[in-house]
């Protein structure tokens, strides 16, 4: 099965330049979804992890579905002010602007290792911030996997960069 199949580009969304990878088709197909774990979980064997971090807001659906199937605990990184307990917070960069990620302090265990699933790596901004936010925490980060990557932008490179281990389903 061909995922790019179920993942079509939206040019100019959510800003001119920039090509939306839509995850709606893959998600509407149970048999491409299911591929999509399968193959993420394949990935996730490489990293030693107790937790998953899903980071807003697509990341929550692969990381909610691979953390079932996979029997390990699920955090999530929000968007500021979603969270109604103390949180950490970290602001990064993105290919379009800027943002912030925030974790609840009390979610993960101090003694996690901590495997990082978004979507799809860019600039790798927004994983960069999450990794900062669970390091500046007191949490181990183990690595980053993500469905799809954006290859023209180097994200893994910039990872490496930041001593963050990626893997990727697809690279485009």
């Amino acid at each position: 099965m061909n995922l790019f199949d179920y993942l079509p580009g939206v040019p100019d969304f959510p800003k001119p330049g920039i090509l939306f990878r839509d995850i709606s088709p893959l998600l509407a197909d149970p048999q491409a979804f299911k591929e999509a774990i399968h193959q993420l979980e394949e990935l996730a064997h490489s990293f030693d992890y107790t937790h998953i971090l899903g980071i807003e807001s697509r990341g929550f659906i692969f990381g909610s579905a691979l953390a079932l199937h996979a029997n390990k605990g699920l955090a999530l990184a929000r968007k500021p002010n979603k969270l109604p307990l103390a949180t950490h917070r970290e602001f990064y960069g993105l290919e379009y602007g800027k943002d912030s990620l925030e974790i609840q302090q009390s979610t993960i265990p101090k003694d996690a290792r901590v495997l990082l699933i978004d979507d799809v790596l860019a600039t790798g901004g927004t994983l960069i911030a999450a990794d900062k936010l669970l390091r500046q925490a007191g949490f181990t980060v183990c690595g980053a996997i993500t469905l799809l990557e954006i290859g023209a932008l180097n994200g893994s490179a910039i990872l490496q960069q930041h001593d963050i281990a990626h893997k990727t389903v697809l690279i485009s």
